[in-house]
């Protein structure tokens, strides 16, 4: 970087420094060099020039009008040129320049003006052929860092041996895949998350209070994280501005091959699948891409489907790669299957009792749902099967379970495939529109002729209170015969009787239906 602190270390110049200015200083980057000797040259300096004049305006201007000018125009100092008829630098150039800051220094009769523009030139080449062999030799090191599998730590690692600075790596579903100096905490990652998901992402955001700037992270022209430094944008150094864009441009690249390699991992695991649902005749296929993925095949197998609140179709619930490093951090090897409705995990259950599954279940939804900071997150448990030969069953179970608690607005969030009602999981195995044309074939002339909803609100009410006439009078505010005539009429409206255990379990699944349909 070229500067007046630089030009003031070349003896050769013999340059004498009268005043050090305030803020950066004789430090300021320099644009260039302009010679003038113009009474007001604000007109024709550029913000960040060095002013070089012999003082020949003193004739035509005052000292005071001349530095203001040169102020005005944003210049990083004046160089003063010595002369017979000024063997001196004027005083009150002097004091003008210490009045508002700006540097000044003075050079002598014997050196022209013409060896400052050599020595600079020497200096801005000299810098630019340091920052370029810098960006090479750097470039060198993240290729190296990409080709041995360093990952995103090895690039920030990297950048760390050049400047100290606070570094973390985090992608949009809101997972730190790296840092230095710093670990986020879970409102840091959310707020990260959000700034990478605006449209523009900011150059800068709030970290729960702490202020850093963003250096995207592409890959296939999608945003897929971000590299982000703890500091604000307007404190960094254009020598590590470069070298943050730099490591982002190598970030993309990382990205880009962890997403060809996940989608190849997903695919592969995807078919299982389809094997285990195919039964005995691929369970050998079964058992080896199990293996593959560090599952023993041998052993005990947890089935669970993780569900998200907004799973639109051809989005994933739950990111696989997420779930499967939640598992790993309790120590449990997983097959993870992302998919549009629900996410499975094969899970390696350990022989020893030493944990539950649904303590293991209660503990992936209270990570993930942190992750996310909003929404309801589901976690099915299946079951365990002895080995991966029953893995058919305990896959429909752990699904049948989802789409029951789906089903209910306000249930559990964690459940086992034994904890939910029978009717739930009859219910939830249907679509939709079978689910709509049972409810209207068994409530519709009910609907139709029932005006004031008094017969269906005392269907409810009949079956709240498990079929107790008395009970059901008394909250309806009703004679008990008034009661018997409501139902008669319910039984020839919808041609099934709530007394009997046939009609009332067919009144019962159909308002469930309707409700879901």
């Amino acid at each position: 970087m070229l500067s007046l602190h630089r030009l003031l270390e070349q003896a050769e110049l013999e340059l004498n420094l009268l005043v050090p200015g305030e803020g950066e200083g004789t430090d300021r980057e320099l644009l260039w060099l302009h010679n003038t000797e113009l009474a007001d040259p604000a007109p024709y300096v550029r913000p960040g020039e060095l002013v070089l004049t012999n003082g020949v305006w003193l004739d035509e201007a005052d000292p005071t009008s001349f530095v203001d000018a040169v102020h005005r125009a944003d210049a990083a100092g004046i160089v003063f040129g010595l002369r017979k008829e000024t063997p001196a630098t004027p005083p009150e150039l002097i004091e003008a320049c210490r009045r508002i800051g700006l540097p000044l220094a003075e050079i002598s009769i014997e050196v022209p003006f013409t060896a400052v523009t050599r020595a600079a030139a020497t200096l801005l080449a000299e810098s630019r052929l340091s920052e370029l062999s810098g960006t090479v030799r750097r470039s060198g090191a993240l290729a190296s860092a990409i080709s041995r599998g360093a990952g995103a730590a090895g690039i920030l690692q990297v950048v760390r041996q050049d400047h100290d600075l606070p570094l973390v790596v985090v992608d949009r579903t809101g997972h730190q895949l790296a840092g230095t100096q710093v670990d986020l905490s879970p409102a840091q990652l959310r707020d990260a998350t959000r700034a990478l998901t605006r449209h523009p992402p900011p150059l800068e955001t709030e970290l729960d209070g702490t202020t850093a700037s963003i250096f995207l992270v592409t890959a296939l022209a999608d945003i897929d994280a971000g590299l982000f430094c703890l500091r604000a944008y307007r404190d960094l150094a254009p020598n590590e501005v470069a070298a943050l864009e730099q490591a982002g441009t190598y970030l993309s690249l990382e990205a880009a091959k962890q997403q060809a390699v996940h989608a190849i991992e997903q695919r592969f695991a995807a078919e299982v699948l389809d094997m285990v649902q195919a039964g005995p005749s691929r369970e050998a296929d079964v058992a080896e891409r199990l293996r593959t993925f560090g599952v023993d095949p041998t052993g005990p197998v947890a089935v669970l489907a993780i569900a998200g609140p907004s799973a639109a179709t051809g989005q994933m619930s739950h990111d696989a790669e997420t779930v499967t490093d939640l598992l790993l951090d309790q120590g449990l090897a997983a097959l993870v299957v992302g998919g549009s409705r629900e996410t499975i995990a094969f899970v390696s259950w350990p022989q020893a009792g030493r944990m539950s599954l649904r303590a293991v279940g209660e503990e992936l939804q209270r990570r993930i749902f942190r992750t996310r900071g909003a929404g309801r997150v589901l976690v099915a448990i299946g079951g365990v099967s002895p080995t991966s030969a029953g893995l058919g069953t305990m896959l429909m179970q752990a699904r049948e379970t989802c789409r029951a608690m789906q089903a209910q607005a306000d249930g559990p969030v964690v459940q086992e495939f034994g904890d939910v009602d029978s009717h739930r999981l009859l219910v939830a195995m249907l679509d939709r529109e079978t689910l709509g044309r049972f409810a209207r074939g068994v409530l519709g002339e009910l609907r139709a002729q029932d005006r004031s909803g008094d017969l269906e609100s005392t269907l409810r009410t009949f079956l709240e209170l498990d079929g107790h006439y008395g009970a059901t009078a008394e909250r309806l505010h009703i004679h008990v015969n008034t009661l018997r005539n409501r139902l008669g009429r319910l039984a020839e409206l919808t041609r099934r009787d709530v007394r009997t255990t046939d009609g009332r379990v067919d009144l019962f699944l159909a308002l469930q239906a309707d409700s879901l349909s």
